[in-house]
């Protein structure tokens, strides 16, 4: 009696596995078929900075969305503290030319 409980049960265990072992594979080959985002298309032009980028083209930086793709507020924060980054450059840059061009062109002392 006992022997024969204990076949149940490892039959009814066997039975459950199978299940959701097939229901896994279906499920799986459910979400090949298409559903949900595309893969993206390999030929999509890269996304560049242009030489010499400036802050305002930071922002101008769009990326195409993908089904595993990066987290779009981690990269946004990236893009943003690289945006930040350049313009306190561009204004030293600027400030920095201005000095050096008050330094190579003093006025002449009057007498």
């Amino acid at each position: 009696m006992v022997i024969v409980s204990f076949f149940l049960v490892f039959i009814a265990i066997a039975l459950v596995g199978a299940v959701l072992f097939l229901g896994a594979g279906m499920a799986k080959s459910s979400r090949d078929s298409g559903a949900g985002l595309d893969e993206p298309v390999p030929n999509l032009p890269p996304v560049l900075l242009p030489a010499g980028a400036k802050a305002s083209d930071v922002d101008r930086v769009r990326f195409a969305l993908g089904l595993r793709g990066y987290r779009m507020d981690q990269v946004d924060e990236v893009l943003d503290e690289l945006r930040d980054q350049l313009t306190i450059q561009e204004k030293e840059i600027e400030r920095l030319k201005r000095a050096l061009e008050t330094a190579g062109n003093p006025e002449e002392p009057k007498a």
